[in-house]
């Protein structure tokens, strides 16, 4: 069921937007290296690494990731902590890692070949309906819609929708409007145009409707009501953390933890990491030596601060403070997932953003 208040299109209107995207696109669609290539490998690696990122921050970890691992067999032979490393930086690492899980279901599955039917393409880890869509318009020209945050947003304006597109109303909704829109043929190069639009144009606030092709066909635009639909996010109420990191120093070695499953930061490497309570002193030495125990095995003495990082991660805004610290007794942790590594040797791990910036401290 499509939303009462909202009737979809006719056909002859339908048909008057598909020809001027379309128009449109041919002449002002971005050179971006993942639209020179209809590989569906290299398309499913472009489409995981823009979700939640900016094109401009994608394309060179785009290049770099497909100069590493060329084939989709590449990457599912490669190591975890390659994968890892060559994602570091471009944050929710949950995408890397299930990148290289699905890259080994096809290779045992689908004898290395990429699986073309939508509800397989979705059955693999990561890939929900619009990635498949994607995916499957783009490599195959396959007859299937998309939405995403651009189109939610191109959608409720040329509907005129002031409901939530996030509902399941909405999303209902857009979904029909978007497989209404789809054409006989050219379906990739049509779902990149919807995307281009959105990006380029029908920005969240300040949209350029004066430069839109659909600028006449676009109800929000006649009755000037760019600012209410879609109507806005409700603002993120961030929390304030303290946390300490210490690094505990051997002559050139520093230690090392991989991050559990269930923590922050999953299957990276960090210097060890712990929310703080107390704030300088005696107590707040006592609480550096306690966590460094319990994460390490080792016994500490806690040096001076190394630096202050303040960073945000989801909803928290978190100071770090980093602690350098002498090994004074004890033994890693059995399991591997604790090590001793050379100051030297830190460039081939994958860490963290804040990882990495106390690693370029170290000499």
């Amino acid at each position: 069921m499509t939303d009462t208040s909202v009737r979809l299109p006719d056909s002859a209107w339908r048909t008057r937007f598909r020809r001027r995207l379309t128009a449109w696109f041919r002449r002002n669609a971005r050179d971006l290296p993942w639209r020179r290539t209809r590989d569906p490998y290299a398309v499913w690696i472009s489409e995981i690494m823009l979700q939640q990122t900016q094109v401009v921050t994608v394309v060179g970890y785009y290049e770099r990731f497909l100069a590493a691992f060329p084939t989709l067999a590449d990457l599912a032979a490669a190591d975890e902590q390659q994968v890892l490393r060559l994602w570091e930086g471009l944050g929710y690492y949950r995408r890397a890692r299930q990148l290289h899980a699905a890259a080994k279901i096809i290779v045992a599955e689908h004898g290395g070949e990429f699986p073309r039917h939508p509800e397989q393409i979705r059955s693999l880890p990561g890939i929900g309906r619009y990635t498949a869509g994607a995916i499957a318009s783009i490599a195959w020209d396959a007859r299937e819609p998309i939405l995403e945050a651009n189109t939610v947003r191109v959608f409720s304006r040329l509907l005129g929708y002031r409901g939530d597109p996030a509902r399941n109303h909405g999303q209902q909704l857009l979904w029909d409007f978007s497989a209404s829109l789809l054409p006989a043929r050219d379906v990739g190069l049509f779902n990149q145009a919807l995307m281009e639009l959105g990006s380029e144009i029908c920005a969240p606030r300040g949209p350029r409707c004066a430069q839109c092709p659909a600028g006449s066909l676009c109800p929000t635009k006649r009755e000037g009501l760019q600012d209410v639909i879609p109507p806005p996010k409700r603002k993120t109420n961030y929390e304030d953390r303290r946390e300490a990191a210490v690094i505990v120093r051997r002559d050139d070695r520093v230690v090392l933890r991989r991050c559990a499953s269930h923590e922050r930061w999953a299957g990276l490497w960090d210097f060890p990491r712990f929310p703080v309570t107390a704030q300088r002193g005696d107590p707040l030495r006592r609480q550096v030596e306690q966590a460094a125990a319990q994460l390490t095995g080792l016994a500490v003495a806690p040096g001076p601060r190394l630096t202050t990082i303040k960073h945000g991660v989801t909803r928290f805004r978190i100071t770090l403070d980093c602690y350098e610290a002498e090994c004074t007794g004890g033994r890693l942790k059995r399991g591997g997932d604790v090590r001793w590594v050379k100051i030297g040797e830190l460039e081939g791990y994958p860490l963290s953003v804040t990882g990495r910036k106390i690693s370029g401290l170290l000499r």
